[in-house]
């Protein structure tokens, strides 16, 4: 039987993170399902960007000696807890794109360049597969693509050199076996680049149990650390100190305010900085990783669970009805989103409805976003979600269905980012 809305303000009452719901600042009336893209704001981050700018003022450039400079490596060693890592072993750094770069050219430099094939999976975010085609274009390798859905074993040879795979998938959400993963990849001589870009913040990782070596990831969108907010890169101690990573920047650097010619690498993980990051971003995302430290990441992992079955059960016999697909995986196999899938009803050039849709939910106040081709993607963002918040939700939605909200033209007019 559906719950009530006096059912679901129950579990609210009961809910041990409820408390965190406060510590956002989310526009009054929103539900916001779009943490998988950006998440909310901190209280405490804008505090944390205001005193930064008051350090600027004040300090001026005596400030990279306030906590500016090492900020990478602080907040790294913060980050790492909530991956099973160990400090030292994580860095705060550029993007997830500038990393994945110098993973490939660190572990192919190490490999002596005897393994000509980097892989990458067919129907995974973009900008991975982008990189591995363009690090293979400029550095003389062969980019293979694992077609979606397909086993990998078929696809490891003697010639492959690494893997770049996404722990949680960013369309259908599914999540992957990180552990046999890595030791099949393992046993047949490659590295894999594990991408962590819809697991951080979302879900329990443990990069050490799971035997993983290398790993990159983004704070912006679980993690809570704001638009464009810098991204992180893991690397296992023990693979530490091998060699180059090809992006050889001043701040990677040994000892970068010698000012010598020529490069040498900085010792740990330290030689994976490039150049200056900005303060005022880190001031952000640390009073974020702050916030972290007090979560239990097994009651965010349950609860993140339950919102999403209050979601689906919400919907029951309403999606069939108007052509929408549920590709939601399996709870074991998936991470804290939920995938709808809209089938084109009439011609096949026509606009896919599930953007209209989407756009319809936003003007109620429910956020979510759209992929295409026919995704409506809804991420569960547990520290500042609530029962009542996901069953509203969901009966937004079906009212948006029913009365055919989505048709109206404002609906199909298209921004920039989707």
């Amino acid at each position: 039987m559906p719950l009530t809305l006096d059912d679901v303000r129950e579990l609210d009452r009961q809910d041990p993170l409820a408390t965190f719901k406060s510590r956002f600042a989310l526009p009054e009336g929103a539900i916001y399902l779009d943490g998988n893209s950006l998440g909310a704001q901190p209280v405490a981050a804008a505090e944390a960007v205001e005193a930064l700018m008051a350090q600027w003022r004040d300090s001026l450039i005596q400030g990279w000696n306030q906590g500016w400079f090492d900020a990478p490596e602080r907040l790294g060693d913060r980050l790492a807890p909530l991956l099973g890592a160990a400090p030292g072993e994580v860095l705060v750094s550029d993007t997830i794109t500038h990393n994945l770069y110098k993973l490939l050219g660190y572990i192919t430099e190490g490999q002596g360049r005897a393994r000509p094939v980097i892989l990458s999976e067919g129907g995974n975010f973009p900008t991975d597969g982008y990189i591995a085609q363009g690090f293979c274009r400029f550095g003389g390798f062969e980019h293979r693509v694992v077609p979606e859905g397909a086993a990998l074993e078929a696809y490891l040879d003697e010639r492959v050199a690494a893997v770049v795979l996404s722990h949680v998938h960013y369309r259908t959400g599914r999540l992957r076996d990180m552990a046999a993963i890595t030791r099949q990849v393992h046993a047949s001589g490659a590295e894999v680049v594990w991408d962590l870009a819809h697991s951080a913040g979302a879900l329990p990782v443990n990069l050490a149990a799971c035997g993983v070596r290398y790993a990159v990831g983004c704070t912006y969108k679980y993690l809570n650390g704001g638009p464009g907010a810098p991204a992180f890169l893991y690397v296992r101690r023990d693979c530490q100190n091998r060699g180059w990573q090809p992006l050889s920047g001043w701040l990677g650097h040994a000892a970068p305010f010698a000012f010598e010619a020529d490069y040498a690498p900085a010792p740990g993980i330290s030689q994976f900085r490039t150049g200056t990051h900005s303060p005022l971003a880190f001031a952000a995302l640390e009073a974020s990783l702050t916030l972290w430290q007090e979560v239990d990441l097994a009651a965010l992992r349950h609860k993140s669970q339950r919102l999403i079955e209050l979601f689906r059960e919400s919907l029951s016999g309403c999606l069939d009805e108007h052509g929408i697909s549920d590709i939601t995986p399996p709870e074991a196999q998936r991470g804290s989103q939920v995938g709808l899938v809209v089938s084109n009803h009439g011609s096949s050039n026509a606009p896919n409805p599930g953007y209209a849709i989407v756009q319809a939910l936003i003007e109620r106040g429910v956020i979510g976003d759209y992929r295409e081709p026919g995704l409506m993607r809804f991420g569960f963002a547990p520290l500042y979600l609530s029962h009542e918040d996901v069953w509203q939700a969901a009966r937004h939605l079906r009212e948006v269905l029913s009365a055919g909200e989505y048709l109206a033209p404002r609906f199909q007019q298209r921004g920039a980012v989707t």
